[in-house]
């Protein structure tokens, strides 16, 4: 398996990164069928809108492969992960691909149709790697390295291949540009320590802080820009990401730091009008770990309204809030 792709085809079966036993242990899984690849999207062994997206098309050809019906298959799948827009996205395309097929044809067709959407996935998100490139280079006092913040994971442990908010950072270094990159630590899962680990790996400089830092870096002026990637979109631009979004949003609002979302169009969800009506999944209290009896509100996910956003990089290129809809031709 390519160290620099998620998810891979196993024979009869899928073969993806535990994302759970990193970045202590890099170990890989086999997903052979509908349980286990509605297992590793719910766990969290695979994370990210785009690589959801992904794991669930393959979950439905190993669904089909096992005899269940494309309903039952698409039920189960969509019950997982209520924010990220990919993997209902992923799973209306399977509808549309194999609806009407003649049922001996089904399992080859969902597999073809699988394979096309880790293939574009990957496509698109090298796309975005080479669009945001573009605003990295232009650091507001022209000094180097370039001071990027960003918040959750959003490299290739998120995507089929190279990463949404990332994927600028990564086309920065092939171009010989110096990019240093403040990670947030992400709370309660700690989904910072998989950003750094990934950059670790491409030797890029970094530094890990706690989430409530980054107000205070950006005050100091320490930030030049701040990237991250998005779960849902809606029609108007309000973007859903990891909690604690928002709050980097707020802050990179108040001092004047440009803050940009980097997602491919399959995470616009065009249906929904606005952030008040993306879902917030609301997960176990468990992972605050908090002592037993303590009431906890654990929201995966917060909305940062499109008014705070500069620029979504895309496949397409960058695209202006007020212009997101237009691109939905």
């Amino acid at each position: 398996m390519d160290p620099l792709r998620t998810i891979a085809e196993d024979g009869a079966a899928v073969l993806v990164l535990d994302q759970t036993r990193l970045p202590a242990d890099e170990a890989h899984v086999r997903l052979g069928t509908l349980a286990e690849a509605a297992h590793a999207i719910r766990s969290m062994q695979v994370r990210g809108a785009p690589l959801i997206g992904a794991t669930a098309a393959y979950g439905v050809a190993l669904a089909l492969a096992e005899g269940r019906s494309l309903e039952e298959s698409l039920a189960v799948l969509a019950a997982t992960r209520p924010t990220a827009v990919n993997l209902h996205w992923a799973l209306e395309r399977m509808r549309r691909a194999l609806s009407g097929l003649p049922e001996g044809g089904l399992t080859t067709a969902a597999w073809r149709e699988a394979r096309a959407i880790a293939a574009e996935d990957a496509a698109a998100n090298a796309a975005i790697g080479r669009h945001g490139l573009a605003l990295l280079d232009r650091p507001r006092d022209g000094r180097r390295p370039l001071q990027v913040m960003t918040h959750c994971n959003a490299g290739w442990l998120a995507t089929v291949a190279h990463g949404t908010a990332l994927a600028p950072i990564y086309a920065a270094k092939d171009s010989g540009l110096p990019v240093h990159v403040w990670v947030s630590e992400t709370r309660p899962r700690n989904q910072g320590l998989l950003t750094a680990w990934e950059l670790a790996r491409a030797g890029i400089t970094h530094t890990l802080v706690a989430d409530n830092a980054a107000g205070l870096l950006m005050m100091q002026g320490r930030v030049d820009c701040v990237i991250v990637g998005a779960d849902r979109i809606a029609a108007n631009g309000d973007t859903a990401n990891k909690v604690g979004t928002y709050l980097k949003a707020l802050a990179a609002k108040a001092h004047g730091v440009p803050f940009y979302v980097a997602a491919p169009l399959s995470t616009v969800d065009f249906d929904c009008p606005a952030g008040d009506r993306i879902p917030i999944e609301e997960r176990d209290g468990a992972e605050l770990g908090a002592p037993p009896g303590v009431p906890v509100g654990n929201p995966a996910f917060d909305v940062t309204p499109a008014a705070l956003i500069a620029a979504f990089v895309t496949e397409r290129g960058i695209i202006s809030p007020s212009h997101l809809f237009r691109a939905k031709s």
